[in-house]
């Protein structure tokens, strides 16, 4: 049995990694225990393998959970700016992308290891390939895995949700958090692509094609690419809209969003002897011009058109409705909307009202943030909340 730690962090991530550095600098015992064979899987894979590390214009407004106001506290003591610090005094170049969204000009790589190498500045002791086999509480919290029995007078719940299975993710955050008796808001994917079916199937047709547009689902509405795939929707502004998006719902799409007034009728009296396919066709990847041409069924000359005819296809073509039969689902979604109930957590500390000891942070609570960078910050910030106090 292990000589007791001040606190055990399950989870070698983003959020579990910056806790376990924060608390060691401290001069704070910390074990962290992984299932993967290595730490940082998820950040090594994210921004195309350069890491998308956070965005500049990180606030509570980029963020969905139950409890609105919950990030405010953390977001604010531990800003995008604090974290760029970290990463300019590691002289890792960086670039902004764009609307905010900071990479590394190298590889992700670079920050898997700068965590490290802030854990190795507080003697954190880091175990991968330790598969959790039960925890308990009694005066401390004690972990069993299959190599060893560790006890530490704090637990931080940094494992993630569900989402990208493939990279080892499991819904065990939520397990443990239940068997302490924190209630769970029900996870779903989120940042992730919607299926079609029925007549929008052929849409499908069009794979691979993108073009630059503004989605709305509930609440959300996104300035970005949208992509057409074999099975439905994705690229930025799907996946921003997708956690915002319900089941039964409909998400609406501008495909002309540079466009505004009566254009058509302008053009029809500007070029009468022009066509709607050839007006999308220069506005419009062709093959997305074509389905929406047919779809809307004005093939005649601009100038043998009626302005009703005409005004009804601009309305169609700036609000057009697509109604999701589903997701690709947690296979495919970057993040999870839901989990760990911010009702049971402190906002300021992130230990858990009902058990002291108890942290949670990360995407295992029920915080999630926009694509962009959004959802690193989140994890920075909660694991420097945690690990300030454990």
């Amino acid at each position: 049995m292990s000589a007791p730690y001040d606190a055990i962090i399950l989870g070698a991530g983003a959020a579990g990694l910056m806790c376990a550095a924060r608390a060691g600098q401290r001069g704070r015992r910390v074990l962290v225990l992984e299932r993967a064979e290595k730490p940082g899987k998820k950040i090594l894979i994210s921004g195309g393998g350069r890491c998308n590390f956070t965005n500049l214009g990180a606030g509570p407004a980029n963020y969905l959970s139950q409890n609105p106001h919950f990030a405010k506290s953390a977001l604010a003591r531990y800003s995008a700016r604090d974290f760029l610090e970290l990463v300019e005094a590691y002289c890792i170049a960086w670039h902004e992308k764009t609307l905010g969204q900071l990479f590394c000009d190298g590889s992700a790589k670079q920050i898997v290891d700068m965590l490290l190498a802030e854990c190795a500045k507080g003697d954190v002791d880091i175990r991968c390939g330790e598969e959790v086999r039960s925890v308990s509480h009694d005066e401390g919290f004690v972990v069993e895995t299959a190599a060893d029995r560790c006890t530490a007078a704090s637990l931080v719940i940094a494992t993630g949700g569900p989402s990208i299975p493939k990279m080892g993710a499991t819904g065990f955050a939520y397990d443990l958090a239940r068997q302490f008796g924190l209630k769970i808001v029900e996870p779903r994917p989120a940042l992730v692509p919607l299926t079609l079916g029925g007549e929008e199937v052929l849409f499908r047709e069009i794979s691979g094609v993108s073009a630059p547009v503004v989605v709305e689902a509930g609440k959300g509405s996104f300035p970005e690419a949208a992509l057409f795939t074999h099975r439905g929707l994705s690229g930025p502004a799907i996946l921003q809209a997708s956690s915002y998006w319900s089941p039964g719902e409909t998400v609406v799409v501008d495909f002309l969003p540079g466009h505004s007034g009566d254009w058509l009728l302008d053009a029809k009296r500007e070029m009468p002897r022009a066509t709607l396919r050839s007006l999308l066709r220069d506005s419009l990847p062709q093959r997305l011009a074509d389905i929406l041409a047919d779809k809307l069924g004005v093939e005649i000359e601009l100038g043998n058109a009626s302005d009703k005819a005409l005004r009804a296809a601009q309305e169609r073509l700036a609000r057009w409705h697509f109604r999701p039969n589903g997701t690709e689902g947690f296979a495919k979604a970057e993040v999870t909307i839901g989990g760990i109930s911010t009702a049971e957590i402190s906002s300021k500390t992130m230990e858990a009202k009902r058990l002291p000891g108890l942290y949670a942070v990360g995407e295992a609570v029920d915080v999630t943030g926009w694509l962009g960078g959004y959802n690193f910050q989140w994890a920075w910030a909660s694991g420097v909340a945690a690990g300030d106090v454990l």
